[in-house]
């Protein structure tokens, strides 16, 4: 069993908190993702669960095992590090085999590994090249099979694409979950990169400043951030700023917002947390917005003027305002408009999140 628990974790560089965790659990056999911009914490929680970086306080676990005071060789967990760190003196062969000599293995169970892992991964060919004759993707490859081999506990992997270019990277990261799922076990995955992260990851937590801003799966970290910080990471996300006037269905979580500039709006929000006379943002993404033909009684239909136009091959990337504010909206390369064009669209209310200011 591979449950990795984080109890009470603090790790500070003097005033500088870089991993603050009262509590994370990443379950037995789940893909789970640490995701943030640089400095949140994610590479410091990684290298806590590792045994790289020792904690102030607080304890790791793998299942019931405390392994807080355990050196990292002894932790029996794989790691894939951003520079992949194989040796250029040693061929592809040798450098699976590193940890597995320094285990002392018998020489037949180190081949044995060593083709199972490199015909999971493809690479058989290239067991006799150094990493210096291979390509981006087969060195990344390499640095997994190293990881492995070893039969771990859990892998962890620290931006292990971020080397690569943007097509190959994408090739990569889903051969990587379809290894996972193979292997059935846990992994824990630091990236920047937000694509990267819903591709792979089961669960995602987000960390900004040493701490978990949320958790969950990539369509509720999505479709439902908690807070300001999450909605604006996520994606691309525009805001309106206002009061919540009324609760419009309780059951739905639909509140009406109402805006310095008079605008109205319907939008979701979580009711355990919001209440009438809050001061909200209303997260808007470029997908809640859709064009409509004209102004209508309906909720939410406004009449917008096209501040700037961007033609990016599939789609049109339009900003406009509403009011007083600036919004992102998308649409096919058919409808085209000037800038200074006044156009209709509507805000979709089961969409749009209000998020506590």
């Amino acid at each position: 069993m591979a449950r990795i628990v984080l109890k009470d974790i603090l790790k500070k560089y003097g005033k500088v908190v870089a991993a603050d965790i009262p509590h994370l659990e990443i379950k037995d056999g789940e893909f789970f993702g640490l995701l943030g911009p640089s400095g949140s914490g994610k590479t410091t929680t990684l290298r806590i669960i590792a045994g790289l970086t020792r904690p102030d306080k607080g304890r790791v676990y793998i299942g019931d095992e405390d392994i807080t005071e355990v050196p990292p060789e002894k932790r029996n967990l794989g790691m894939v590090f951003q520079s992949w760190a194989l040796f250029p003196h040693l061929t592809v062969f040798e450098n699976i085999a590193f940890g597995l000599r320094l285990r002392k293995l018998p020489e037949d169970e180190i081949r044995k590994r060593i083709k199972w892992a490199t015909e999971l991964l493809q690479i058989s060919e290239l067991l006799n090249r150094y990493p210096w004759q291979l390509s981006g993707g087969q060195q990344q490859r390499v640095a997994v099979a190293r990881a492995i081999v070893l039969y771990p506990r859990a892998l962890l992997f620290d931006e292990p694409l971020s080397n690569l270019d943007a097509k190959l990277r994408e090739q990569v990261r889903f051969e990587l979950r379809k290894l996972q799922k193979d292997l059935k076990i846990t992994s824990v995955y630091v990236t920047h990169d937000q694509t990267e992260a819903f591709a792979i990851c089961d669960r995602i937590a987000i960390m900004n400043q040493g701490r978990i801003q949320q958790i969950g799966t990539p369509e509720e970290i999505y479709s439902k951030p908690r807070t300001k910080f999450v909605a604006e990471f996520i994606g691309i996300t525009r805001f309106i700023e206002g009061r919540v006037d009324e609760i419009v269905d309780e059951s739905n979580g639909l509140i009406r917002v109402i805006t310095d500039d008079g605008l109205e709006i319907i939008s979701w929000g979580d009711l355990d947390r919001i209440t009438k006379g809050s001061k909200v943002y209303v997260a808007v993404r470029p997908d809640f917005i859709s064009l409509v033909s004209r102004k209508t009684e309906e909720p939410n239909v406004f009449k917008a003027v096209v501040e700037m136009a961007t033609y990016v091959g599939d789609v049109m990337d339009y900003e406009i305002r509403i009011g007083n504010w600036r919004l992102r909206f998308k649409t096919s390369p058919t409808h085209k408009f000037t800038v200074g064009q006044e156009i209709y669209v509507k805000l979709h209310k089961e969409k749009l999140i209000a998020i506590l200011a």
